[in-house]
């Protein structure tokens, strides 16, 4: 048997060690003593468990459930929107034939490139002229419209046969009734593959939350991480580790159980 056989698993699995350390180590400081927070070995068991202190001051001394429950609210809320306005567009694009259809396409791809911080600007002066700061709709608007989404359902939706869309409308289908009820229900693992990229990126944001909310009672994880690191007064590294694997759990826990769905729509979509 040949050794080069190997050589992309060893690979494979040296990058994999490399991206779970920093998981590794969280977990490790999060059951670890003061003392010993920056012990560099690597061994599983400390010589002194503190995971119930640390996990207890984390989940006490700021309202950690009530930030959970603002990232599951908040999103929640941009996934609806993002698929009720990314599917028809992105349907239309692909299976619709009209004028300007090409330049409404490269519109959607150049706009992949404008980053948020360009637009956080006139985004938080609209809303604080609308006086809607320090709102759930003011951490979900900026998000409701997602070109990446329209993007990945496009590129799954040039793939489903167009002689079933033929024999639906013959059948006396709306439009809106083959996309809905046809077409993305041909393209679930996209949708599920959307709904990962959706769900990691808005659970994890600290930058836009950080500009438009200042109650805590309104923040997100990432922001209610902030708050919890500025309430302590000797840095415990323990507790805010502990608080960084309690946000972080429910994320892993959804790609785990949505891996299968999110490889197959990447696959299906053609998006590397």
């Amino acid at each position: 048997m040949s050794v080069t056989r190997y050589i992309p698993h060893m690979v494979l699995t040296l990058g994999a060690g490399i991206m779970l350390l920093p998981f590794y180590w969280m977990g490790l400081t999060a059951i670890r003593p003061p003392a010993e927070v920056f012990d560099l070995t690597l061994w599983p068991i400390p010589k002194t468990l503190a995971a119930a202190e640390n996990f207890t001051q984390a989940a006490t001394s700021v309202p950690m459930a009530r930030f959970m429950l603002n990232g599951v609210i908040v999103c929640a809320g941009i996934l609806l929107v993002q698929v009720v306005t990314a599917v028809p567009c992105a349907y239309a694009l692909a299976k619709l034939r009209f004028p300007g259809r090409r330049l409404l396409l490269a519109t959607v791809i150049a706009a992949l490139c404008v980053p948020m911080q360009a637009l956080a600007l006139p985004l938080f002066v609209g809303l604080a002229k609308a006086q809607m700061l320090n709102t759930y709709f003011a951490m979900m608007a900026p998000f409701f419209v997602s070109v990446f989404a329209i993007f990945l359902f496009h590129q799954s939706f040039r793939s489903y046969p167009d002689e079933i869309i033929d024999a639906a409308r013959m059948d006396g289908f709306s439009e809106m009734d083959i996309c809905w009820g046809l077409v993305l229900r041909g393209s679930l693992p996209a949708l599920s593959a959307f709904a990962v990229f959706s769900i990691v990126a808005h659970w994890n944001d600290l930058y836009w939350p950080m500009i438009v909310i200042t109650k805590t009672e309104l923040a997100p994880p990432p922001l209610g991480m902030l708050f919890f690191s500025d309430a302590e007064t000797g840095a415990n590294y323990g507790a805010l580790m502990a608080g960084a694997t309690l946000i972080t759990a429910p994320i892993v826990i959804c790609f785990l159980l949505a891996r299968k769905q999110f490889i197959a729509g990447i696959t299906m979509s053609g998006v590397k």
